[in-house]
């Protein structure tokens, strides 16, 4: 009887892998063969805060606290006309 078990695991320090799974435990004692495959990690995109929030539709960054007073000042002079 050919038993196959697929695990995904990290390679631990020293280069060890633990492989523990119920479906072995009928074969203790006898041969196996394992094959390790390390997939190529690509980097994760590190974006700023600052990048994300100029993304967003309609969302505005202000550069000073005189660009947030002048944006305000426009709104309430167009709530006024």
């Amino acid at each position: 009887m050919t038993i196959e078990v697929y695990i995904k695991t990290v390679v631990l320090p020293g280069g060890k892998i633990e492989v523990s799974d119920p479906a072995l435990v009928s074969v203790v004692g006898q041969e196996a063969t394992i094959v390790v495959t390390v997939e190529e990690q690509k980097p994760v995109e590190q974006r700023s805060v600052i990048d994300i929030l100029q993304s967003f539709q309609g969302h505005q960054v202000f550069k000073s606290a005189e660009e947030v007073d002048a944006y305000f000042r426009e709104e309430r002079d167009a709530w006024d006309r």
